[in-house]
């Protein structure tokens, strides 16, 4: 395993703000829909439940590369810096958890029981749930119980990375006349973590008990002639990145299937426990995982507070869920109809808001043209099931060529990936795993087709991933174009990344890491140029993160020189707005709804150009040196115009799910003004681009 890390750069905190504080920041914005009492309560458990996910892979990724620094650089207390980055995450993490449970606790819990969802506690309990949890015990839990001694012969026991587990201290002595005082218990992971009771009815509404409820009610029975005198259930969190010697493996996909699993049992980075946990066991976890006592959080309630989303699949209520949204479907040909409908023009699709469909009809009538030669396709994420990629797979059957470039290391996507290039290998298809030490993120799709004794190329490019269940949930903009401009540019992009030559100059296509970070801040400073010419400069983004400091030196560059910049950043922020001299010129907003706002979108004005980007890559410097990422233009003025008055102007517009970010790093939720009608970027879209079925009251 390589220990190699990126070295955390300490940020200038004059005209920076701290990275992995903004992210958390970002949660805070999430963490506000659960408590927003306008949304509905199935939704606002989801958010809950999205902030643990959040939080899960923050403490897996982020905190456990900080640190790692520590074990590669020497001891933690050499780096002051570090430490006191890693303590104000520590305070930050602490009241974001707290704030967690109390909204469950306190809000979201009772107003579920209010409308007849119930988690019942052992105490309260009736007598006839609490026989029938008795014997759920010893039929379906017990039996997969497998208590561990702690004494020589039997060792702390291998912990898995989030899995529910319980300690437990004993009095007495065991079966052999010994003194072990403490047991480890391990829940299993095949039985559900939400339990339904069965005596709910259509009177009562749902009951529902923990896995963890269950056990704790009834781990006495695991010990018999032995007093349980204090236990708690804790869950750990490992470092969960995975790290390969690209220079020394021969075969990256057979040595990342080996090193998957030691993902389960990575470096400690976080121990959760029961608020009531004693301190005395709670201080044997930390001692035998090697932390201190600042990655220890005790939670009001289960530990696991993600795996409360089951809960989500089993209540029938539709009052206490988002109105259902059913995406729009533009109009264009099918089978080989669709190669000349985009012959006649380029397709813009503004997803969730408008059907996914289109890109797999697309590669499905690629598949079965026999005017099609070749079909090449990046992919990123795509999840474990997935028709687009059985689409390519039956195109390879069939004989067609076939070229997937595979991200392999997409984080917590892997083994889909793995499995999905095994396929298509089995199929034919020619399987490229893109370029050692960069991720391929692009998202790209290309047809060749033969008309006549030509070959014609068609292409689309998006700014997210070809995953199913993503594109029903996140905001992205895709084009389907047989522009030569673009199409051919797409061609000598896969060409690139199969044969590992350096790329053909491209003329429209912004590619990384070969000068996607030049040409936006030469885009930037283009503005700047113009605004110090006496004409108005102009800049809009809307991306994901914003840290790469060169292009926010540039910003504060063009906002010195009179450009308006207004920034749409979802996430982690690195720049600070508004600070007389530096930023005055600059707003930063946040827009947190009821989808995932995922576009990638980069606006310069040029003298009323007015180009426009669309792009896979966030302005991180992860994305512009460490990954394949490309922008494009749009180039058709009709559709400039539509990503324009879709993506970027509504989001500027919005007062109901807008943040904005002040220049301390904190946000404040912009809400109508007197007389100003409520305005929501999301709503609008969904009632301008979604079918006419869509019911958007909610």
């Amino acid at each position: 395993m390589n220990l190699k890390r990126t070295r955390h750069e300490t940020p200038n905190t004059d005209i920076f703000l701290d990275r992995e504080l903004s992210q958390l920041g970002f949660n805070r914005r999430v963490l506000a829909q659960a408590e927003d009492n306008t949304i509905p309560l199935l939704e606002r458990l989801r958010y809950l439940c999205i902030v643990s996910n959040n939080v899960d892979e923050f403490f897996e990724v982020r905190v456990a590369s900080l640190l790692a620094q520590s074990s590669i650089n020497g001891k933690l207390a050499d780096n002051p810096a570090l430490v006191e980055s890693l303590n104000r995450i520590s305070v930050e993490c602490h009241a974001l958890v707290d704030q967690q449970y109390e909204i469950l606790n306190n809000e979201v819990l009772p107003a579920l029981s209010a409308k007849g969802v119930h988690l019942i506690r052992h105490n309260d309990r009736s007598e006839a749930q609490r026989a029938w949890v008795k014997a759920y015990f010893d039929r379906e839990v017990r039996p997969l119980l497998t208590p561990i001694g702690l004494d020589p012969a039997h060792p702390f026991p291998q912990v898995v990375n989030k899995s529910l587990n319980f300690i437990i201290s004993l009095s007495g002595k065991d079966a052999f006349g010994r003194g072990t005082a403490i047991a480890i218990v391990r829940a299993p992971r095949v039985l559900p973590r939400i339990i339904r009771l069965p005596d709910a009815s259509s009177k009562n509404g749902y009951s529902f008990c923990l896995l963890s409820s269950v056990i704790h009610a009834h781990i006495g029975d695991l010990f018999a002639g032995r007093e349980v005198l204090a236990y708690s259930q804790f869950r750990l969190t490992r470092d969960s990145d995975l790290w390969v010697d690209e220079d020394e493996v021969k075969n990256l996909r057979q040595a990342l299937k080996g090193e998957l699993q030691s993902r389960q049992f990575g470096a400690a980075v976080r121990l959760e426990v029961a608020k009531n946990c004693p301190p005395e066991l709670a201080q044997i976890l930390l001692d035998q995982f090697a932390l201190d006592h600042s990655r220890l959080y005790p939670v009001n309630g289960p530990v696991n507070m993600v795996r409360l989303s089951e809960l989500l699949a089993l209540v029938d209520l539709p009052n206490l869920r988002f109105a259902p949204f059913f995406p729009g479907v533009p109009k264009i040909g099918h089978d080989a109809g669709i190669f000349s409908s985009l012959k006649k023009q380029d397709v813009l699709l503004h997803h969730p808001f408008q059907s996914f469909q289109i890109v797999v009809d697309f590669i499905r009538a690629a598949a079965a043209d026999p005017d099609v030669l070749a079909i090449k396709q990046t992919i990123y994420r795509t999840g474990m099931n997935s028709d687009l990629m059985e689409a390519l797979i039956a195109a390879a059957h069939i004989g067609k060529e076939v070229t997937v470039i595979v991200e392999l290391k997409a984080r917590f996507d892997e083994e889909a990936n793995i499995n999905w290039a095994d396929k298509l290998e089995q199929a034919g298809a020619q399987v490229v795993y893109g370029v050692v030490g960069l991720k391929t993120h692009a998202k790209l799709a290309l047809v060749i087709r033969r008309e006549g004794r030509s070959l014609k190329f068609y292409a689309h490019l998006g700014t997210g991933n070809y995953h199913l269940t993503t594109t029903k949930l996140y905001t992205d903009f895709g084009l389907l174009t047989a522009r030569p401009e673009l199409a051919v540019e797409v061609n000598e992009v896969f060409i690139h990344l199969t044969s590992l030559t350096k790329p053909k100059k491209l003329s429209n296509i912004w590619l990384a890491p070969f000068g996607l970070q030049n040409q936006i801040i030469k885009a930037i400073r283009n503005e700047a140029k113009i605004a110090r010419g006496g004409r108005p400069g102009r800049i809009i983004a809307k991306i994901n993160a914003l840290v790469d400091e060169s292009v926010i030196r540039a910003l504060y560059a063009a906002s010195r020189e009179g450009v308006k910049i207004d920034l749409i950043v979802r996430g982690a922020c690195s720049l600070k707005p508004g600070v007389p001299g530096l930023s005055e010129n600059i707003r930063v907003r946040s827009i947190i709804g009821r989808f995932l706002e995922h576009s990638r979108i980069y606006y310069f004005r040029n003298d009323l150009e007015h180009d426009v980007y669309l792009a896979s890559a966030d302005w991180m410097t992860r994305n512009l040196f460490r990954r394949i990422e490309v922008a494009f233009p749009v180039l058709d003025l009709a559709l400039k115009r539509r990503v324009i008055n879709e993506g970027l102007s509504p989001y500027l517009k919005d007062n109901t799910n807008a943040w904005e970010l002040e220049s301390s790093g904190h946000y404040q939720r912009r809400k109508p003004r007197a007389k100003q009608q409520p305005f929501s970027a999301q709503q609008y879209l969904m009632q301008l681009l979604g079918s006419p079925t869509t019911d958007t009251t909610q």
